[in-house]
């Protein structure tokens, strides 16, 4: 009740009027930062829209708030978080008025810093948290003019900033203060001019630290109880990149802080030791430190690479070494970023570096680091997503069944750095490698976690070596391994090398293509895991035999030197024995995996008889289900026949996806039972609907799911479209429409939807003939479940939406033979797509209605009688996803589409008028109506003016020509000057910015050995 009231408070208009009221009265807490919640809306969100006083009195009222709670030392410790939430409706406020209706701001906070200390320390704070709201937040909050007005601005006012700064460190005796002052130096120092951190004298080609800096680095930095706030304002001062011209102030930093760091006993090069027993304060400088070493080498590695400054180089980077060994897994990932930034770019020297030497000068430089860093990240290797046999606290080996993501990205991370650092010297990578499985195998230092690590960075390295090198490498850690197996006693020690020995081989595809026996001896020892009964040691044996298979596929179905027959026979005789102990889903991975191999057979005689041994014993259980169905079909309804069925169906699924195209000859045998069985299926279910909630129901409705899943596959692999479409659809399709119009929605299968989808994207023109008869089986039907509300039915809504594309794509002159109503009600759908809350529903919503607006633009006819239909409702609806925060995913989508309209009215390509001559006077063609149609929608936000509006539409019709960019950036301006932009998340209107840097990565990452994981979904030849 009371948060329904308060609820109604703060929507009510006037509700801020009452702010200073509560503030002054009120005696709870809560209350009061519900008022400022208030007032913060109202200065957000409807600021200018307020009479000059108003503002005016607002402000007045806030700054001797502010002033009297932060002036007297008791209240300021005692409303601390009070002050704080108010110094942030002031900042609002600030972001308002300055400078245009408060130019004297600047230089009257710094006078009224110097009257009070605690006024100072609190005034401070204002200035970081307004320094942090223009320079570090401003993007998805302002407009680009806004910011960079405010930007001017403040950098034009930094003098007097920079004088207070330097006169409170100079003279301040209040501990609080100086570290707020440090705190709100360092929001400034990655952007104030460059003058108030280096001073240059007349004629010096170096710049010398200014004032402020040296008080920095010799006053506050040696002292222990301001070291880490400082280092935290170096860290920004040493990661900028300038002119060699600041070099020497740059080597007086770092000459200072190792300087300091010389003077911390323990050795600082020992940091383990004492971060582990440290208190708070020591660890916030051991993280400190981190972030100025890695940012300041990144920013000045080739400065201090000279010879002057080699010693403070190699101590920075022998502390940073010792730092990766810290049990911290943040501190640990800023060292790892810094290692891989440093190998990789000693790679990148090596490509252009042209001499007879064995290495690059730079490299021999870092040559007895990056030994050290090797061994720290072989010990840390995080682990890969492969292995699945994990030890738990108990030291038990067990199978992880759930994917710590944060694990995965840590692993990629770190395999990407060791690529690096195996390209600069495989041979002591190596070499660290095979020393530490040689201790392990010695039992020097036994340790399943131990050697966990090893084997998992073993395998990260795949590709970053020689062929020669891999070869030499594997067989002798392999070969060890197995020994290991065979003498570790205990069946978790037992568990965990195995797993071991899986991972690693099933990373080094190159390799076991190039050398068959050791191929061979890879696979029959995964066979023999495959009869391990410990957790997990079973599914990794059958996902590693997949990976293999699908790499190596046609090692194992030619004829070898030495070998009487090809593998797959051998395979094939033997297949019985091999999965007697597997468990159903692995069987099905492990007929997966062979149908990879027989699928590499060119000969297609030759395959499908091998495809017809592979499916022999689920042929076999197939058939004599069908028999015993053929003589009572109640047969079919024996639930052990039934769960039979779903076995050899998914079998079936996972040969076809194998297969392909090979899988043609396995389903003509099995094509009119599999349909038959549907047909009986669906009937028992039509007729008794309740039984879909009981096990038996739920087991048939698994059948049909299964089939329909089984034949998408086939329809989707199968190459011979025409065939398809006439010896397969004609029955499929009398399957599965009328079950699917007829049934009650409980039981209709969104797998049905999916498979029309692939008829329709595969078949093409083939298919044409049938598509309306699809429309009318499951549009209405479907649109009945799914339009009630947005969450029930799921997958229907996103396959339905899906299929609704393909027609859109593939048949879309089958829309033109429509009803008008039905062709509504399709817009109508389309419509209530792109207005869903779930994300890929809403953006295939937004694909269908751009292809059907460029599909309907073709045709100027077929234009000339959509648009002036369709053209205003869909502008509106439009307008109204792109300026509502639910649906800022579609954002790049949204801009095309609103572009792509503007378009068409600018470019003529609609010749008929949109709109009722009679009824807008003054309005001449489309172009001019739209416009008048956007600024109506406009008007709808109060915090927009009429003026505002209309240069608002006019940039969005000047922006629709020339770079695409420019519309978008337009647009996303616009957005954020709105109230439903502001305050949220907008990182989704960057969204193409990041998928650009994301190709431009990957595209790199292919140049360098190893760095990008060979796919194991392609067969990569034979060499």
């Amino acid at each position: 009740m009371a948060l329904t009231i308060l609820k109604k408070f703060q929507d009510h208009a006037d509700a801020w009027t009452k702010v200073d009221q509560i503030l002054e009265f009120a005696q709870n807490k809560d209350t009061k930062f519900f008022a400022l919640v208030i007032l913060e809306s109202l200065i957000k969100y409807r600021w200018k829209s307020l009479p000059r006083e108003q503002c005016e009195g607002i402000k007045t009222y806030i700054v001797s708030l502010i002033i009297k709670l932060s002036s007297d030392p008791n209240l300021f410790a005692r409303e601390k978080m009070l002050i704080n939430k108010l110094n942030i409706i002031f900042v609002q406020i600030l972001k308002q008025e300055w400078p245009n209706y408060w130019g004297s701001f600047i230089p009257e906070i710094v006078s009224s810093s110097k009257t009070n200390e605690t006024l100072c320390e609190n005034n401070m704070n204002i200035l970081k948290i307004l320094s942090e709201e223009i320079f570090d937040f401003s993007e998805e909050q302002m407009t680009q003019a806004k910011i960079q007005n405010l930007k001017t601005n403040f950098e034009k006012e930094f003098s007097l900033i920079n004088e207070l700064c330097q006169y409170i460190l100079e003279k301040a005796t209040k501990a609080s203060l100086v570290k707020a002052t440090l705190i709100t130096l360092q929001k400034f120092l990655n952007w104030i001019p460059l003058h108030y951190i280096f001073a240059t004298p007349m004629g010096s080609q170096n710049a010398e630290p200014s004032a402020l800096l040296n008080l920095l680095l010799f006053k506050y930095l040696p002292e222990p109880h301001f070291r880490t706030e400082t280092l935290k304002c170096l860290i920004e001062i040493g990661s900028l990149t300038l002119t060699s011209t600041h070099d020497n102030a740059f080597i007086i930093i770092i000459n200072q802080v190792m300087t300091q760091m010389k003077q911390i006993k323990p050795d600082p090069t020992k940091i383990p030791e004492q971060y582990e027993d440290g208190d708070p304060n020591e660890q916030n400088f051991i993280h400190a430190l981190t972030l100025f070493l890695t940012g300041f080498f990144r920013a000045h590695i080739k400065t201090m690479e000279n010879p002057q400054n080699v010693p403070f180089l190699k101590l920075g980077h022998e502390i940073l070494v010792s730092i990766s060994s810290v049990d911290d897994i943040e501190i640990f990932k800023i060292c790892l970023e810094y290692w891989n930034f440093l190998s990789s770019t000693l790679y990148a020297d090596i490509n252009t570096y042209t001499t007879l030497l064995n290495s690059p000068p730079r490299v021999q430089l870092y040559k007895t680091i990056l030994v050290k860093v090797r061994v720290v990240l072989i010990d840390k290797m995080a682990k890969p997503e492969e292995v699945i046999v994990v030890q738990d606290e108990n030291g038990n080996a067990v199978r992880e069944l759930t994917k710590d993501t944060d694990s995965l990205t840590l692993y990629e991370s770190m395999r990407e750095t060791l690529i690096f650092l195996t390209n600069l010297d495989a041979e002591n990578t190596q070499q660290i490698m095979l020393d530490k499985l040689n201790s392990l195998i010695a039992y020097k230092e036994w340790s399943c976690a131990k050697l966990n690590t090893l084997c998992w960075a073993i395998g990260s390295i795949s590709g970053a070596q020689s062929k020669e090198q891999e070869k030499r490498f594997l067989v002798t850690v392999i070969k060890e391994l197995l020994e290991l197996c065979q003498i570790k006693r205990g069946k978790d020690n037992k568990a965990i090398i195995a797993s071991d020995i899986m991972y690693i081989v099933g990373q080094y595809p190159r390799f076991l293509k190039d050398h068959w026996k050791f191929l061979k001896t890879v696979v029959n020892k995964l066979f023999e895991f495959m009869h391990e009964s410990h957790p997990g040691v079973q599914d990794m044996a059958c996902d590693t035999f997949l990976k293999i298979s699908k790499q190596c596929k046609r090692k194992f179905v030619i004829q070898q030197l030495d070998e009487s027959q090809p593998f797959i026979n051998e395979l094939l005789i033997n297949l019985l024995v091999i999965v007697q102990d597997l468990e159903a889903p692995q069987i099905q991975t492990f007929y997966e995996a062979v149908g990879y191999m027989i699928g590499a057979v060119p000969d297609h005689a030759t395959r499908d008889k091998l495809v017809g041994a592979l499916m022999e014993q689920p042929n076999q259980q197939w058939f004599f289900i069908m028999s015993q169905a053929s003589a009572s079909v109640e047969n079919l309804f024996i639930i052990d026949s039934i769960r039979s069925l779903v076995n050899i169906l998914k079998i079936n699924h996972r040969v076809a996806m194998a297969l392909g195209n090979a899988y043609l000859s396995q389903m003509t045998k099995i094509y009119l039972d599999l349909l038959n069985v549907y047909r009986t299926y669906s009937d028992y279910i039509s007729k008794k609907p309740e039984i879909y909630r009981h096990t038996i129901g739920q087991a048939m409705r698994t059948v049909k799911k299964e089939t329909l899943k089984l034949l998408e596959t086939f329809v989707d692999k199968t190459e011979d479209k025409g065939s398809i479409y006439a010896n397969f659809t004609p029955h499929l399709l009398n399957a599965i429409l009328g079950d699917y119009q007829t049934n009650i929605p409980e039981v209709r299968d969104p797998e049905v939807l999916s498979l029309l989808t692939v008829l329709i994207t595969s078949l093409k023109t083939h298919i044409y003939p049938d598509v309306t008869k699809i429309l009318e089986a499951v549009f209405e039907c479907t649109l009945g479940m799914i339009t009630k509300n947005f969450e029930d039915y799921p997958y229907h809504r996103i396959n339905f939406f899906n299929l609704i594309r393909a027609i859109n794509t593939n048949a879309f002159q089958v829309f033109h033979n429509l009803q008008p109503a039905q062709f509504k009600l399709l817009i109508d759908c389309i419509i209530w797509a792109f207005k869903h809350t779930e994300r890929n529903i809403s953006e295939t919503g937004l694909h269908i209605l751009k292809e059907m607006i460029e599909n309907v633009s073709k045709d100027i006819n077929v234009a000339n009688q959509f648009f002036p239909t369709y053209y205003v409702s869909l502008l509106n609806d439009v307008l109204f996803i792109l300026t509502d925060s639910l649906h800022k995913s579609g954002f790049l989508l949204q801009c095309e589409i609103l572009k792509t309209l503007f378009q068409i009215v600018e470019n003529g390509i609609c010749t008929v008028p949109l709109f009722d001559l009679s009824q807008n006077p003054g309005i001449n063609t489309n172009s001019e109506y739209v416009k008048t149609v956007t600024g109506r929608y406009l008007e709808s936000f109060p915090n927009l003016t009429k003026p505002q509006i209309l240069s608002i539409v006019n940039r969005f019709f000047e922006r629709i020509h020339g770079n695409p960019d420019d519309f978008k950036n337009t647009v996303r301006d616009f957005l954020i000057q709105l109230k439903e932009f502001q305050g949220s998340d907008n990182v989704e209107l960057y969204q193409q910015e990041r998928e650009l840097e994301k190709q431009e990565n990957f595209r790199k990452a292919q140049t360098i050995p190893g760095l990008v994981k060979q796919d194991y979904n392609v067969d990569m030849g034979d060499n």
